[in-house]
């Protein structure tokens, strides 16, 4: 980090945590008030517009974003959204980009409580929370949420990763989670996701933070489950999501 850079960071990250702080305030008690008022579109729409907030406070970090996307993607039809994990940031880029489709989040269970705004979304929002030190509650619940997803026409979002990369670099994909949501939506189309620079913001650690980053989001070619079999079609996501990552 230059001098200068590193002088800005400091006040830009204060004020960053500042807006996004009061953002998942502010949004919380929206989203209860959409929640038992208007239902869960409703509630959608306020966490919708909760993503988009989220991204304009990276704004005052000097982040610019760009989405990119030469596929069309059904919505009225059920899709797994699989993605490389770089930082939280990932989750609103999903959530605002892809609005359209519904996005529904895997999430470890930890993050169902404490957190304003998220934690009430992820319990609320027909995302599921799974344990992942215990299979015998992960994998029904897992089950359960393909399903879910498939009856629905929504969007499961997974980070195969398991964990975010804290340099940009690829970790190795676990397939256990995706072969559980092929089995249980077998009609979804599989969306092979990129991320790339989120992790930059964090690259200091969560103080200061990253300033001046290009975050981008970029969508692979679709998949259809069963256009081949399962192995191949592991490989063949894992392959398109890594391919265009830039470190």
């Amino acid at each position: 980090m230059g001098a200068i850079e590193k002088m800005l960071s400091y006040p830009l990250s204060v004020f960053f945590y500042l807006f996004f702080g009061l953002t998942l305030l502010i949004f919380h008690p929206l989203q209860w008030l959409g929640k038992n008022l208007g239902g869960s579109k409703t509630h959608r729409g306020v966490v919708n517009i909760m993503n988009l907030c989220l991204l304009r406070c990276l704004h005052i970090l000097g982040a610019r974003i760009s989405y990119k996307n030469k596929h069309q993607l059904p919505k009225d039809h059920p899709l797994i959204i699989v993605s490389n994990h770089q930082s939280m940031f990932d989750i609103p880029l999903i959530s605002w980009y892809l609005r359209k489709h519904k996005p529904k989040f895997i999430s470890k269970i930890e993050l169902g409580k404490g957190i304003p705004s998220i934690s009430f979304n992820l319990r609320h929002g027909g995302h599921v929370l799974i344990d992942r030190k215990n299979a015998k509650q992960s994998i029904p619940a897992l089950s359960k949420f393909g399903k879910f997803v498939s009856e629905h026409n929504f969007s499961g979002v997974i980070f195969p990763e398991g964990t975010r990369s804290r340099d940009g670099k690829p970790k190795e994909f676990a397939t256990t989670g995706l072969k559980i949501l092929f089995k249980n939506a077998p009609k979804a189309l599989v969306v092979p996701v990129t991320i790339n620079n989120s992790w930059k913001l964090l690259k200091f650690g969560n103080f200061p933070l990253g300033i001046g980053m290009h975050l981008t989001l970029e969508i692979q070619e679709p998949l259809s489950i069963d256009s081949m079999e399962t192995n191949d079609l592991l490989e063949t996501i894992e392959k398109r999501v890594l391919e265009k990552i830039r470190t």
